[in-house]
């Protein structure tokens, strides 16, 4: 194993440290362990939260900032930060409008926010969660069960950043949030496993001629190991997969803040429909060059087009990475007129300026 790095437990100290040097607009608080906006708290404003493992890169901590996020709390490679980190992340970016925090649903992070969110209730907070499962490629995984939450974690956190600077309370923030987790689906494909640097070696292996299809952002299995036979089959086989698994009923816990408990909720997510306005993200899960990237874009806008989805916003690029893999995923966001003026609306963070 080569990489840049000292030793494997200094990783997140080593990224941390470097960050704040590269962007003095962020602090870092070491004990314990959080990103935030030097600015913190805004008053009147609802803070946003998010977090979870390192190693997926710029999410979370480089979306801090104006227009998006307030704080991140990372953990170490692949694993869940923990309750006082976002319980203290959470006191911290509060300006009195309360707290939101957007978990992606792995075991871990699931666990470990909910806690937060009960500590900062305890403690008198306005506090409530959004929970992202994008992921079609399977319902359960070595990781958490129910649908996996990916790259659209990241456009709800652009669109919610906005419309938490634009003013919108709790409830409404609240309300956007699980109507764009329910209207977002996503798929990845890995040419090429990560490798982790406690490991030491590729969290799998692939021959020449296969790739992992629906493979997870920690490197777990997906729907199956499948011959590759190039760029266009394989964004074909993504995107059918994205309109075909659309259509999925799950339980989740929602926060009530009435009562101080979690509340069981029966979600929707809806099937992406011909004459869809949707917002196309081609994230880099790794190590793929940016002239592939733009390949699979093209291949996924002639299948919009195909299919009679109308791509109104597109992103190409690293969003939600997984070290170094070599892999792509596709991201799929159903948009209306208001999401869209949210989506164009200003932000300034380490990895997203506009």
């Amino acid at each position: 194993m080569k990489k840049l790095i000292n030793q494997a437990e200094q990783v997140l100290e080593e990224q941390l440290q470097g960050l704040a040097l590269a962007h003095p607009e962020l602090k870092i608080n070491q004990e314990p362990v959080y990103v935030i906006r030097q600015t913190a708290p805004t008053a009147d404003k609802v803070a946003l939260i998010s977090g979870g493992g390192s190693g997926h890169e710029p999410m979370h901590a480089g979306f801090v900032g104006a227009g998006m996020l307030d704080g991140a709390c990372p953990g170490a490679i692949f694993t869940s930060p923990t309750p006082d980190q976002m319980y203290a992340c959470g006191l911290a970016a509060d300006g009195g409008a309360g707290v939101l925090m957007i978990i992606k649903n792995y075991t871990g992070d699931v666990l470990n926010f909910e806690t937060a969110v009960e500590l900062l209730h305890a403690e008198g907070k306005q506090v409530a969660a959004v929970l992202v499962d994008d992921d079609v490629a399977v319902k359960d995984s070595l990781y958490t069960a129910g649908r996996r939450g990916v790259a659209n974690t990241v456009l709800i956190e652009k669109i919610l950043g906005a419309a938490a600077t634009r003013g919108q309370d709790l409830d409404q923030l609240v309300r956007l949030g699980h109507k764009l987790n329910n209207h977002g689906h996503s798929i990845g494909i890995a040419l090429g496993a990560c490798t982790v640097p406690a490991a030491g070696k590729p969290s799998f292996t692939l021959a020449e001629n296969e790739m992992e299809f629906g493979v997870g952002i920690h490197g777990e299995p997906g729907i199956a190991r499948r011959p590759f036979n190039g760029l266009n089959e394989t964004v074909d086989s993504m995107f059918a997969t994205l309109i075909e698994n659309g259509d999925y009923q799950r339980p989740i816990r929602v926060w009530d803040r009435t009562q101080g408990d979690w509340q069981e909720h029966i979600q929707h997510k809806q099937a992406l429909q011909k004459g869809d306005r949707v917002i196309a993200l081609v994230n880099n899960l790794g190590s793929v060059p940016l002239s592939e990237l733009y390949g699979v874009f093209a291949r996924l806008h002639k299948n919009c087009c195909d299919f009679g989805l109308r791509i109104e916003r597109a992103l190409v690029g690293s969003y939600c990475t997984s070290l170094d893999m070599q892999g792509v995923s596709i991201t799929l966001l159903k948009v209306d007129d208001e999401d869209l003026a949210l989506f164009d609306a200003p932000v300034s963070t380490p990895a997203w300026r506009g």
